[in-house]
């Protein structure tokens, strides 16, 4: 083909897409005006899981000096990442059964409507600016492994060991006690899977024999004694890690992020739905954020945080919104209380005109507290979540009968 004639039809190909572009823009506008319409609200919001109190004030003193809304999200996660007492992140996050603590994170930026994500990244402790960089300084969505810690040791990040003596030793204490029910084999989506024990599982007598086995345990492997029953706590229920943050500012510009060290003890190189744009995390500018901690394999599979935006735009209240997919997750298991009882799920949803809330699968935690999230609009505190179901999940692996059966 001539290279005139080539060019020449390129620039009309060009020139009808970009016709056809605007009439479509044009008709996505009209559709969506009631949402895009919307303004900020009177005063900026940050909402995150309860932890995020820690970074809570730094993160709204950025707002208050006219900083980005993405800047204060990277400030709530990055205090959890550097916390060594935080061990669902970064430094002492609990690792996979391998004992390598793999981190994940994603960003989403809504006024410039972008994202940035890595997953499987060890030896860097903080993974939540390394996929603000991805987003920024590439032209991918997506880095994992090997190839995203050479990307964050090319930009100035330092290789380090991320296995406190805590979270080593309570893996320990996990590989002596519990290591022979872990991950491996057909889970809870498997049509043939049945509850290992009746619910509720086992029995008061059952659970305080295997507490006092695993407090022996802990004490041979030199666990100090305060520090014994939160161990034994994290190895009857594996915390699945995370921290998500989604901010709002005056101005409705807004921004969202999770990072975490994944599901204690999984398999190696297991990606859950923190790094999963569009399931951990999602931003919409038009509409709204949103984000979860939980069981990121059945987040995945309702692209949750994208739903509950997509309820945003349809006009539901935020809690309406994130109720929705906390029953498309029930419905994904023929809303079975015995496949339930086993799943833990918190969404955080932000709406872009500061109206929020935060909505769980089940209203008490494993020890008993009712589940909350951390909502910072100039005052700073801790909300009680709306919960599906009354009650709290069973610890994973569950508390066998004792062989008497009694």
């Amino acid at each position: 083909m001539d290279r005139r004639k080539f060019i020449s039809g390129v620039a009309l190909t060009s020139a009808g897409l970009a016709a056809g572009g605007a009439a479509q823009n044009e008709s996505t506008s009209k559709q969506s005006k009631t949402v895009t319409e919307a303004v900020g609200p009177k005063k900026a919001v940050i909402i995150s899981k309860n932890t995020g109190m820690q970074g809570s004030d730094g993160a709204y003193e950025l707002l208050r000096r006219g900083h980005d809304t993405l800047d204060a999200v990277l400030w709530v996660l990055r205090a959890q990442e550097d916390d060594p007492n935080d061990d669902s992140v970064g430094l002492g996050g609990l690792p996979n059964e391998d004992g390598e603590v793999e981190l994940d994170a994603c960003v989403m930026h809504g006024p410039t409507r972008r994202g940035g994500s890595v997953g499987g990244v060890r030896n860097i402790k903080n993974v939540s600016a390394v996929a603000r960089l991805v987003m920024e300084r590439t032209n991918h969505v997506m880095l994992v492994g090997e190839g995203a810690q050479k990307f964050a040791v090319a930009h100035g990040f330092p290789k380090e060991n991320l296995l406190t003596e805590h979270s080593r030793k309570t893996w320990l204490l996990w590989k002596e006690t519990m290591s022979n029910q872990d991950s491996w084999g057909p889970g809870i989506s498997d049509p043939n899977w049945k509850p290992p024990v009746p619910v509720p599982s086992g029995t008061p007598q059952a659970l305080q024999q295997k507490i006092d086995h695993m407090y022996e345990v802990a004490a041979d492997l030199g666990i100090a004694p305060e520090d014994r029953m939160k161990a034994i706590s994290r190895v009857l229920n594996p915390p699945t890690g995370t921290i998500h943050c989604s901010v709002v500012n005056e101005k409705g510009e807004m921004s969202g992020g999770t990072t975490t060290s994944g599901l204690a003890w999984k398999l190696s190189g297991r990606v859950g739905d923190s790094p999963i744009i569009g399931a951990g995390c999602f931003t919409d500018q038009d509409v709204g954020s949103a984000g979860a901690t939980g069981s990121g394999e059945e987040n995945i599979k309702i692209a949750g945080a994208h739903t509950i935006v997509e309820n945003l735009r349809k006009g539901m209240s935020p809690q309406e919104a994130g109720m929705d997919a906390l029953r498309r997750i029930a419905r994904n298991h023929n809303n079975d209380m015995n496949k339930l009882r086993f799943l833990e799920m918190v969404f955080y949803v932000l709406r872009k005109d500061g109206a929020y809330a935060g909505v769980s699968l089940w209203s008490h935690g494993p020890t008993g507290k009712p589940r909350n999230f951390h909502v910072n609009d100039g005052t700073k505190r801790l909300e009680n979540c709306t919960a599906l179901f009354q009650g709290s999940a069973i610890e994973w692996p569950p508390i066998l009968q004792p062989a008497t059966g009694k």
